[in-house]
């Protein structure tokens, strides 16, 4: 088998046979979508859910960021980008009463076998979208320790090198980073272009990487909506694209990095200014070098066009098909490469790196009665993991529900200029539950009053819920605890500044105010039924 770094400079060297073939692969998949392949007879739900693993009990032993096994993934747990992450996935289900019920069983099912296997090493596996304690070593020499493969001989304790594709050029490993080629290449290319080393500024911290490793700091949750009919995706597509400012006000949980990443002579100022969602600047920051390729998507004109603008897309750290040589190293989707059975394995694997904050995705898992593997979904992807099961499933289907409201319903929303969708969903992202964000009502009205933009999210959301059989007691059991977030003026981002402000105001520092509200968000996240019985 090839090595690891061999296989990153091949990447880093570039190929023209990559482009060619997604441009082959993307002709072939439109001419399939155009002939009626992926047309299907159901809606179905999926979902993706990333965790992290904290070290030690918060009494007897300071809770850490920590690595976890090789033994917990021979469970249902995948790997991800960051030693301590790990991903759970729910197989899609028909979108209906059942399905979501098979959803929160599977996700309730496979975190528990997960928890009990992390629990054998001493780990809790934390449902968070952002750790507030730092690894046992310390957050940037865990984030930035990196081994410097080939090139001139490295000098310094901390050396910074520009990758490259060339035979004696230098490759760079994170040593905290899952070993697979492809988030090799990924990585080493972001480096490249940033010339050795990757800036990270949010409020109270400027910080600086040579890997991209920071992002794994980011878990979230995905929702996966398939559309049955092609010609509707567009109108799903972009009615997406303009919830995402009120449904991540909804869901903010990231207001905070570790403590040991700030240098605040006032804390209290740090925890005014912090933004609720500093997740979408960790991947965004990490990943934009020379290009926007994290950014809010274009809209949709024809299905087709989700398959053009992944052609479009700067290509990111190509990788072929046959440079891997044994299939057990390949992931069946995502950014790792594409499913080995694919004959688009290059589109797949290029669709992978299309980094938006709502993807179109052609293909996926067939569903009894519902759809086959060609199909078309929508990935919702800029919601941070919520604190319980019940909040994640309640996030999922409030998505899925209002999309499918709203297009049931005809409902003006698509109205909405993206630029005040784009600017609506970073207001969210800065203020939370108070941005500045925007809205069309069903009347047409362009409207930024928060009363009535959630008033008709909720009401949307129950609709389409109920278009697709979802039963009365299920909808209220999902959208009833969220729905109390907005009432109660109150989401975990924000609680998680309160706790921080208090324990400032108790005397602690700030790195001991974060420890403590981290200990006390894991308590209640394992203790409590959903988020809305904390406040």
């Amino acid at each position: 088998m090839t090595d690891h770094e061999s296989l990153v400079r091949r990447s880093l060297a570039g190929t023209d046979a990559f482009d060619e073939r997604v441009r082959a692969q993307a002709d072939r998949l439109t001419d399939a979508l155009a002939d009626g392949a992926f047309d299907n007879a159901a809606a179905t739900l999926g979902l993706e859910l990333e965790v992290y693993a904290l070290a030690g009990d918060g009494e007897d032993e300071r809770r850490t960021l920590a690595p976890i096994p090789d033994g917990v993934y021979e469970g249902p747990a995948d790997k991800e980008l960051g030693l301590h992450n790990a991903e759970l996935n729910a197989a899609p289900s028909r979108f209906d009463d059942d399905g979501v019920a098979a959803q929160a069983a599977e996700i309730e099912g496979d975190l528990a076998a997960t928890r009990e296997r992390a629990r054998e090493h001493g780990l809790e596996i934390v449902l968070d979208a952002m750790p507030a304690v730092a690894p046992a070593g310390g957050t940037h020499a865990y984030l930035d320790d990196v081994v410097v493969e080939g090139g001139p001989t490295s000098t310094g304790e901390r050396p910074v090198v520009v990758p490259g594709g060339g035979a004696d050029d230098p490759v760079l490993v994170a040593r905290n980073m899952r070993k697979d080629p492809r988030y090799g290449a990924l990585d080493n290319v972001a480096v490249r272009r940033a010339g050795g080393e990757i800036d990270f500024s949010v409020p109270g911290a400027e910080l600086g990487f040579r890997t991209i490793l920071f992002e794994s700091l980011a878990t979230s949750i995905q929702p996966h909506v398939q559309v049955p009919d092609p010609a509707e995706f567009p109108r799903y597509h972009n009615l997406a694209t303009r919830t995402l400012g009120p449904l991540v006000a909804l869901s903010a949980n990231s207001p905070f990095l570790p403590g040991d990443c700030y240098d605040a002579d006032d804390p209290e100022r740090l925890v005014a200014e912090t933004h609720h969602e500093l997740r979408i600047a960790a991947f965004e920051q990490s990943m934009n070098q020379g290009c926007r390729k994290v950014r809010v998507p274009e809209d949709l004109d024809d299905p087709a066009d989700a398959l053009e603008q992944v052609v479009a897309d700067d290509t990111f750290a190509p990788f072929l098909r046959e440079w891997i040589e044994d299939e057990g190293d390949v992931e069946e989707e995502g950014q790792k490469g594409g499913d080995p059975a694919s004959a688009a394995w290059e589109f797949d694997y290029k669709r992978g790196t299309f980094w938006r904050w709502v993807r179109g995705v052609a293909g996926g898992d067939a569903v009894d009665g519902a759809c086959d593997r060609r199909s078309l979904r929508i990935e919702y992807r800029p919601l941070p993991t919520q604190p319980t099961v019940r909040d994640i499933v309640g996030l999922q289907v409030l998505t899925a529900g209002l999309l499918r409201g709203l297009v049931a319903a005809d409902h003006p929303l698509a109205d909405l200029p993206w630029d005040d969708a784009e600017r609506s969903f970073y207001a969210a992202v800065e203020d939370g539950l108070d941005g500045d964000l925007a809205w069309v009502t069903a009347d047409g009205e362009r409207t930024d009053d928060s009363d009535e933009i959630f008033a008709e999210v909720f009401e949307f959301a129950r609709r389409g819920l109920a278009e697709q059989g979802v039963g009365e007691e299920t909808r209220d059991r999902y959208l009833d605890p969220i729905e109390a977030r907005r009432e109660a003026g109150v989401t975990p981002s924000a609680w998680k500044k309160a706790r921080v402000r208090e324990h400032l105001d108790d005397g602690a520092d700030l790195e001991e105010a974060l420890a403590r509200m981290q200990g006390e968000y894991v308590e209640l996240s394992r203790e409590r039924e959903h988020f809305a019985e904390w406040i």
